[in-house]
């Protein structure tokens, strides 16, 4: 029996004792952290008389920053500290009269300064998915690195929004049939994606081994893509303006800690990983994705499929000499199981358009029409039977700007 009064609280439901992520909220009064209870912000400055001293900061900050740089041990000692306070049977002592606010009555914002943004290629199966529809007579699918390293490029942290946030449809150029045209895109698409917040001191050349010191949590992200200005400018140097107009992150970072019961090996390579990137441990996530439609589930991605670890990322993204500093985001790429129900793009569920999509109110699509809304969720196996939620990353398509 515990003093929250909260019916989503218990450990069969997401985001019970077992889960504890953290955002930021403003209830009116400016930006607060807040630790998610069932389906209530409990914000940490309400109960900071029983998080004692050593807290007190992160308990005040108007962010996640302050959190993120403090590093392993304060995220350790944060963490406990929370469950038995939530999980006893009377609030704390000293606690606000009222220190938990249903979320519907408060607003999340972004909750961390996001600093570098990079984004992965990891999914065999979305790549060669995406090898299949535009390279159809290639001998092989997949480029000769891509079984080798975690594929990715450097996107753009300035765009990162949070969960909730509308996306307006971008302009662009796009392949016409008389050279190149300028206008909205016509093929905007989505790419359920899973996200790591990184945090600890600033380093380099991270090896796997230290690899939960820079690690602080886990989020869904959604990286909005406009495949046919992408698909005309991204030769030979990848992604821009195609990528990076919007990118939404969920409004909550689940901590690394709670998925230790969902802690699994990767993919089995095809060719022996190079020494940096071999793992001391199962560093893969056996999380469960679900795309949501205008209210149509359309498609339920594993994140198991996945060629290539967080651990194995971070490594490689700083094995140059390149740094890692709290705040930093890198995004996994489109997860994509083998089964069509498991494509975690529109661009892969409807075939390149050829495919459309019947949503259950009768109406068909390729890609997103203005006002459409998309909702990616996920879970996780948690200790004990119990399940590990990651908050949703939602957005809603506008029309595209008059220029």
């Amino acid at each position: 029996m515990t003093w929250v009064d909260d019916p989503a609280f218990g450990a069969e439901h997401p985001f019970g004792p077992q889960t504890l992520p953290y955002g930021v909220v403003d209830a009116g009064e400016g930006p607060l952290v807040a630790v998610r209870v069932g389906d209530h912000a409990l914000p940490l400055r309400s109960i900071e008389a029983a998080l004692g001293e050593e807290l007190r900061a992160v308990a005040w900050a108007g962010s996640l920053d302050p959190l993120l740089a403090a590093g392993r041990t304060v995220w350790t000692t944060l963490r406990a500290r929370l469950r038995e306070l939530v999980t006893a049977t009377a609030a704390p002592r000293g606690a606000t009269l009222l220190p938990l606010t249903a979320r519907s009555e408060v607003r999340t914002l972004l909750p961390f300064t996001v600093g570098d943004y990079v984004d992965f290629y990891c999914s065999r199966h979305h790549a060669e998915n995406v090898g299949r529809m535009f390279r159809p007579d290639a001998t092989n699918l997949l480029m000769p690195n891509w079984t080798h390293l975690p594929v990715g490029y450097h996107g753009r942290s300035g765009t990162v929004i949070v969960s909730g946030t509308d996306v307006v449809r971008p302009h662009g150029q796009r392949r016409g049939n008389g050279g190149p045209v300028f206008g909205p895109t016509e093929r905007l698409d989505v790419e359920a994606e899973v996200g790591f917040v990184c945090g600890g001191p600033t380093a380099r050349r991270v090896p796997i081994a230290d690899a939960a010191d820079h690690l602080f949590g886990v989020a869904l992200v959604n990286d909005w893509s406009a495949r046919d200005i992408q698909a005309w400018e991204y030769q030979p140097l990848g992604p821009f303006l195609g990528k990076s107009f919007a990118t939404s992150i969920g409004a909550w970072i689940t901590p690394l800690d709670a998925f230790a019961a969902a802690r699994i090996p990767v993919v089995e390579p095809e060719h022996p990983r190079l020494d940096y990137l071999v793992e001391d441990q199962p560093w893969g996530l056996d999380l469960r994705l679900e795309i949501e439609w205008n209210g149509t589930v359309v498609s339920r991605p594993r994140f198991a499929d996945m060629s290539f670890s967080c651990a194995q990322q971070l490594a490689h993204m700083t094995v140059n000499g390149a740094t890692v500093r709290p705040g930093d985001l890198f995004a996994s790429g489109t997860v994509s199981g083998p089964e069509k129900e498991q494509r975690g793009c529109f661009l892969e569920l409807t075939w390149a358009g050829r495919e459309p999509v019947t949503l259950k109110d009768g109406q068909t699509r390729t890609f997103l029409a203005d006002g459409d809304t998309v909702v990616i969720t996920a879970t996780a196996p948690g200790e004990d039977g119990s399940v590990v939620g990651l908050a949703e990353v939602a957005g809603t398509v506008l029309p595209a700007e008059v220029t």
